[in-house]
């Protein structure tokens, strides 16, 4: 089985993954660092933060890649993006031909106040993150929201919104473990 947990920078995906992976049967796997890693053996990226900066058809082809690699995974959470926030728009995390290969059995998003998720960017200084404002954020969030929705009705997966508040990352992981592991 594969499942998605994502949601927008600063969110604190990565803590509730910790927690997660530590109370289920999962292996995690990040989206976006195959494709980098993917990107960085061929030469046209130095860092993460690049990849969502190439050009629309350089993310598709790495998209496909990294998607026909997590698909013959199993017991596998994909740590990804709903949405993609480029400089020419909102760009899908999954589009068809990645959700085709992957076979999504559910859909996490993970959410949190916009003010918290800017706190929470700000002190992160091991990424070189856009800098966007609390309406952007909102706006994000906003997205993510309709594209898991879209996702879901393309595949027939579940789709669960969990909120992360401040200092209580077990309560989210506690919420997607559970679901995982069917309730025990």
């Amino acid at each position: 089985m594969r499942v998605v947990i994502a949601g927008v920078a600063g969110v604190g995906k990565s803590t509730v993954l910790e927690y997660v992976s530590k109370r289920s049967q999962y292996d995690v796997v990040n989206y976006g660092t195959l494709m980098f890693e993917m990107a960085k053996e061929i030469g046209i990226a130095k860092d993460r933060d690049e990849l969502r900066k190439m050009n629309v058809d350089t993310q598709i082809n790495l998209q496909k890649k990294a998607s026909s690699a997590i698909g013959k995974m199993d017991n596998v959470i994909v740590d990804t993006h709903m949405a993609i926030k480029s400089p020419r728009g909102y760009l899908p995390g999954l589009p068809e031909w990645v959700l085709r290969e992957l076979k999504i059995s559910s859909f996490f998003l993970i959410e949190a106040d916009s003010p918290l998720i800017l706190y929470r960017r700000r002190r992160d200084k091991t990424r070189n993150r856009d800098t966007d404002t609390l309406e952007e954020i909102m706006e994000h969030q906003q997205v993510n929201r309709a594209f898991a929705v879209a996702y879901s009705v393309y595949t027939g997966a579940t789709v669960t919104f969990v909120n992360n508040p401040e200092g209580k990352p077990e309560e989210a992981g506690e919420k997607i473990a559970r679901a995982l592991t069917g309730g025990e």
